[in-house]
């Protein structure tokens, strides 16, 4: 997901955005657990989501806190 694309949600959004992808990243690493997960490159591209979303929505909060 872009930052542009972050950017424009709203804290509550980004939260939600933030869970949906730690639950996505948990199902994946359960998948490579299992021998079951073809693309070993999913793994990264979550956990640079996470940290990309966990950013904006830093930022966000310390905005609103201004």
């Amino acid at each position: 997901m872009k930052p542009s694309e972050l950017r424009s949600k709203d804290v509550a959004g980004l939260q939600k955005e933030v869970g949906d992808l730690l639950k996505a990243h948990f199902g994946l690493r359960m998948q490579k657990a299992t021998q079951q997960l073809t693309n070993h490159s999913q793994l990264g591209k979550t956990r640079r989501d996470i940290a990309r979303a966990k950013t904006v929505l830093a930022q966000k909060k310390k905005e609103g806190a201004k």
